[in-house]
């Protein structure tokens, strides 16, 4: 029978992260793959490798580092997942819903997502930005299968904004100050780890998906069960398949988030100044 995650597991995890750090968090954010530089811009880091943390996960996944991050950015206590985990990598979606619950229980008020995505819309390029307006999954399950927890939120529960507008505004208006082109758009999640065939990108686009990925979904999904705020980013590092006559590589996805990074990541450390 699959054993599921109590209460109290929750609570001694991140209690091992708030001693480690002297004390709870401002802000959480979730690296994607290639997109690590910002946690080098925190001040008085400390990190937390997963494997140290009761009950936490592993990260498998090339570019993902494995640890928490924890440092100061002008003042703001900020805690980084500099590494994420996902369905492909053989974890269940009950599964997926524990770092975000930490994120929670350690007091962060709002939690930023990034990702590496396919872009869908043909209006997209490699290098641009997608700031996540909503998203869509048709994997028949949730991370917030099994028992309810109530002390993280009601059995059932709404997400029609589970991409904070006010956070997303905020994003968008950022924007304007720097060279790197964003847009906003629909986020389709895929199980990975193949990527898509060109006859699924063609359904996606024609579903409204504007950017495609294997992540990110379950936890934008555990922060709306917990109502904590989310801000999602999608960095276009390939076109989807079928759009070019080119196959798709992961080495690929991490040249292309290698080249904007360091941009990105400035823009990120401004962005959490203001959220």
């Amino acid at each position: 029978m699959e054993t599921h995650y109590t209460y109290a597991m929750y609570e001694q995890a991140a209690a091992y992260i708030k001693n480690k750090i002297g004390g709870e968090a401002e802000l959480g954010v979730i690296l994607g793959s290639g997109l690590g530089s910002l946690s080098k811009m925190l001040v008085d880091a400390v990190e937390i490798p997963y494997s140290d943390i009761p009950f936490f996960l592993r990260s498998t996944v090339p570019g993902h580092a494995g640890k928490f991050i924890f440092g100061t950015l002008r003042g703001r206590r900020i805690l980084c997942m500099s590494g994420r985990f996902h369905s492909y990598e053989g974890y269940s979606f009950e599964q997926l819903s524990l770092p975000v619950r930490i994120f929670k229980l350690m007091g962060v008020r709002a939690l930023v997502l990034t990702n590496a995505a396919g872009g869908v819309n043909l209006g997209y390029k490699p290098g641009d930005i997608m700031v996540i307006s909503d998203q869509i999954v048709f994997s028949g399950t949730s991370p917030l299968r099994g028992p309810n927890l109530d002390e993280f939120g009601p059995r059932f529960f709404d997400v029609s904004e589970m991409y904070d507008p006010r956070l997303r505004n905020l994003a968008m208006t950022l924007s304007k100050d720097y060279a790197l082109r964003f847009h906003e758009g629909v986020y389709f999640w895929m199980p990975g780890p193949q990527f898509e065939t060109p006859a699924e990108i063609r359904a996606i686009r024609a579903l409204g998906g504007d950017a495609v990925g294997m992540s990110t979904v379950t936890e934008a999904v555990t922060a709306a069960h917990c109502s904590l705020p989310v801000v999602g980013f999608s960095v276009i590092t390939n076109m989807a398949a079928g759009i070019l006559s080119q196959p798709l590589t992961h080495t690929e996805v991490m040249e292309t988030a290698a080249l904007i990074e360091t941009e990105f990541s400035v823009y990120m450390s401004d962005l959490l100044t203001i959220i």
